[in-house]
This record gives C-alpha cells, sequence and structure tokens, in this order.
C-alpha cells in the first residue's frame, strides 16, 4: 500500500478558508523588509495567502488580513499586481 502525500493546506487572508496551498498566491515580505508577490511560492520571508479570485484579494485588502499574515503594512501596488495576475492574458 502506497501512502499518498497530503496537500499543503493555507488559510486565505481574504475569505477566511483553509485551501490547497497550490490553488493560492503568496504574498512574502523578504527579510529586507519589502513585500512582493511570489508566484512560486518558494521566496525567503514570511508569507501570506490569498485565493486567486478578485474578492478574496478586495477582501483581504479592505480587512487588512494580509497586513496581519505579514507583520506589516502592504502597499497598494502589491496589491495591483495581484489583480493583474489573475486577468486573462
Amino acid at each position: 500500500m502506497i501512502k499518498q502525500k497530503k496537500t499543503p493546506k493555507r488559510l486565505c487572508s481574504g475569505c477566511q478558508t483553509f485551501q490547497d496551498k497550490k490553488a493560492m498566491v503568496r504574498i512574502v515580505r523578504t527579510p529586507t523588509g519589502e513585500v512582493i508577490v511570489d508566484p512560486s511560492g518558494k521566496a525567503p520571508g514570511r508569507g501570506g495567502y490569498v485565493c486567486k479570485n478578485a474578492d478574496c484579494i478586495q477582501q483581504a485588502r479592505s480587512g487588512k488580513g494580509l497586513e496581519r499574515a505579514l507583520k506589516c503594512s502592504v502597499p497598494g501596488t502589491v496589491y495591483d499586481s495581484l489583480v493583474k495576475i489573475l486577468e486573462p492574458a
């Protein structure tokens, strides 16, 4: 019998639900203090997650969910780049 690996779950900073890590976007506060979007999910630093939909991004922005997760202020440009990632090319 082969054991299947569990997929990691993360809490969305917008809707406050647990989702699969691969279905979310990671935002990182780097060791230098910069806040960036991390599409690879592997950048060093403190991370926060948000679902890949515009409603969750808006909830995270208005409820300051990402700011609580990262323990710092998040610039508006980060939210703008999250919305651009979601837009179809």
